[in-house]
């Protein structure tokens, strides 16, 4: 228990046997009501506070190389009247497909500088989650319009020019996305 005390309550299974503690321990631990079963491989003390944001920290542990993207980001900074059902979640090219069962997710794979650019850390729980800035999803948004809707893309426009985004990093992200002329008239209307 001390372990997982250390470990920010949930520590994955690889952590925990590096720490001394057996499979057998763990499971006979969970058949006991001391910890649950979140996911393959992620046990959490059952008497551990609630979490900040558990579907995003769930989503960091399970899939160390994703980045929360476009409606999850969107809503994490607040800029969308959207309701994630799900975890958006970026890739680099290259991943395998995640095996993560217990949260909801989309993917979608991104090459080079698009993958890597406007990625910000952000802590919850002691778990480090990776998450696009607000300029970066905006871009994203309109790259993928025809995914989540020209609607979301320019209510997420508005809000973040509402909420002091500079516009010259918008049009930053906009060019790695090659979005730029798209979002471009967008962005003339509203300032």
């Amino acid at each position: 228990v001390e372990i997982f005390r250390r470990n920010g309550h949930m520590p994955r299974t690889r952590q925990a046997m590096d720490a001394g503690i057996s499979p057998r321990t763990l499971y006979e631990m969970r058949d006991r009501g001391m910890l649950m079963a979140l996911d393959r491989g992620l046990f959490r003390l059952a008497d551990a506070p609630p979490l900040e944001q558990p579907d995003l920290v769930q989503v960091a542990l399970g899939i160390p190389g994703g980045v929360i993207c476009l409606i999850s980001a969107l809503a994490f900074h607040n800029m969308t009247t959207q309701i994630p059902h799900q975890v958006y979640v970026a890739l680099p090219h290259e991943a395998e497909k995640p095996r993560l069962s217990y949260s909801p997710i989309r993917l979608f794979w991104l090459s080079g500088e698009v993958y890597s650019s406007g990625i910000e850390i952000h802590e919850f729980d002691r778990v480090p989650v990776r998450i696009y800035s607000r300029e970066k999803t905006v871009a994203d948004c309109f790259k993928f319009r025809n995914k989540i809707g020209l609607d979301v893309a320019r209510e997420a426009l508005r809000e973040a020019l509402r909420q002091g985004c500079r516009v010259e990093e918008l049009l930053e992200y906009a060019r790695i996305d090659r979005v730029e002329n798209v979002m471009k008239p967008f962005l003339e209307a509203l300032t």
